[in-house]
């Protein structure tokens, strides 16, 4: 690395980044030595889809979002940039907690002696799906996390010997959880690339849950803007991009020497104009996610800090006091589209509202709620879904973004490694031109 900058020092390339969410913000920590950055982003705040926002007086995230101990790159990133993920991430072992399904809490130990004690112990399990869970997380392993020929997870798992049970109070809402896609028509070599940087890994700590314990803006988004800005790189929030050249690598009719699009597919498909890409994005689908913020007047306990139900709408609650010492405030997460979009917001506040009182029946009295919904929080990660490359057919033009890591569905560790991966192609390319 050292020797490439040296190389670079006398010819820098000036470089747009279009988008400063986590992938834009990754490709642009990655290139600060290296070039001059311009970062352009639509929205007043830096973030993307994992951000913090102001609604009605209350500063939000605008969803909840949980990294694993495997998320590498995004931990790395984060202690570039000065943030400490012990203190501002909560880091605790794999668990697995449901009011009305299972109870589940694996040790710190590498794979699989840590499934293995905590299917040992695990409530809510017979026997026989203890087995049965074990026997295909083995078989798994020993295939390397590869399945053949891909196929839905709801249907490969229930032909593996999965009981309803599994898939009611396990399997199901895992998938909702990580590939915010249905499990009827999710890839499940998506879902077993998850299952080995967590359940399958050899690092005791890569499978830790990691639960943020300030707001999302203050987690990365903000502290990469800080740090770009020190290290000479040119923040833009509030600028919508209107015209995008890539041929002539022109941006709003300013010159530049390569050029990154970050941002959500969607937005990719209005600003680049490449025939490939566009034909592929336009079957892609999308799935939402909801994010209900329940406020009470007095502390409220949950059986954990994530709990999870098995039957209901409410797939995950998160004690936000403990996590983040927001008094009183509770979010739930209800991943993908379902029953929920028919409701209005008061109907569904008092839904998400009553079934957290039948599980903690002495709750305080509400003070009111909100709801976010990112109708298009993420890419659909449907069965054998084409990704594209992070190089475009046209010089020095590039792509970055979750949805083009190929081996994760919609996570920030795929977007942030999506980054990494453009700014190294430009290098590359930049290096051989010069």
């Amino acid at each position: 690395m050292e020797d490439l900058e040296l190389r670079l020092q006398a010819v820098k390339p000036r470089v747009a980044i279009i988008g400063a969410g986590w992938a834009g913000l990754a490709a642009a920590i990655e290139l600060a030595d290296a070039a001059n950055v311009v970062v352009f982003e639509a929205g007043r705040v830096p973030g993307g889809r994992a951000r913090s926002v102001e609604l009605d007086g209350m500063r939000l995230d605008n969803g909840q979002h949980i990294l694993i101990g495997a998320y590498r790159e995004c931990l790395r990133l984060m202690r570039k940039v000065g943030v400490d993920p012990q203190q501002t991430l909560a880091a605790q072992p794999l668990a697995w907690q449901q009011i009305d399904g299972i109870s589940m809490r694996c040790p710190d130990w590498p794979a699989p002696w840590h499934l293995l004690a905590g299917l040992l112990v695990a409530n809510g399990l017979r026997w026989r799906d203890k087995l049965a869970m074990l026997r295909l997380l083995t078989w798994l392993r020993v295939r390397r996390w590869q399945i053949g020929q891909d196929v839905a997870a709801q249907r490969w798992l229930q032909q593996h010997g999965q009981s309803e049970r599994l898939l009611q109070c396990f399997w199901s809402p895992l998938i909702l959880a990580t590939l915010n896609t249905p499990p009827a028509q999710a890839s499940m070599q998506l879902l077993a690339n998850v299952l080995r940087d967590s359940l399958g890994s050899s690092r005791g700590e890569d499978s830790r849950l990691l639960l943020p314990r300030v707001d999302l803006g203050a987690l990365f988004a903000a502290p990469a803007v800080q740090w770009l800005a020190a290290h000479g790189g040119d923040i833009r929030l509030g600028k919508r991009v209107t015209a995008l050249d890539l041929t002539a690598q022109m941006v709003d009719g300013e010159s530049f020497d390569a050029i990154i699009v970050a941002t959500a597919p969607y937005h990719a498909l209005r600003l680049v104009n490449a025939p490939a890409l566009t034909n592929l994005l336009k079957a892609w689908q999308y799935q939402p996610i909801t994010t209900v913020y329940l406020q009470f007047a007095g502390r409220v306990t949950l059986p954990a800090v994530m709990t999870g139900q098995a039957q209901g709408l409410g797939q995950w609650w998160f004690d936000r006091e403990a996590l983040s010492g927001e008094a009183g405030l509770v979010s739930v997460v209800i991943s993908a589209e379902g029953a929920h979009d028919n409701l209005t917001h008061d109907a569904l506040l008092a839904q998400v509202e009553q079934e957290l009182r039948r599980a903690v029946p002495d709750l305080p009295s509400l003070l009111g709620g909100r709801v976010i919904t990112e109708r298009r929080a993420t890419f659909a990660a449907n069965v054998a879904l084409p990704r594209p490359d992070v190089r475009l057919p046209v010089k020095s033009g590039y792509l970055a973004g979750d949805w083009l890591c190929a081996d994760y569905p919609a996570t920030l560790e795929g977007a942030v490694r999506s980054g990494i991966a453009a700014a190294g192609a430009l290098m590359q390319d930049w290096t051989t031109r010069t």
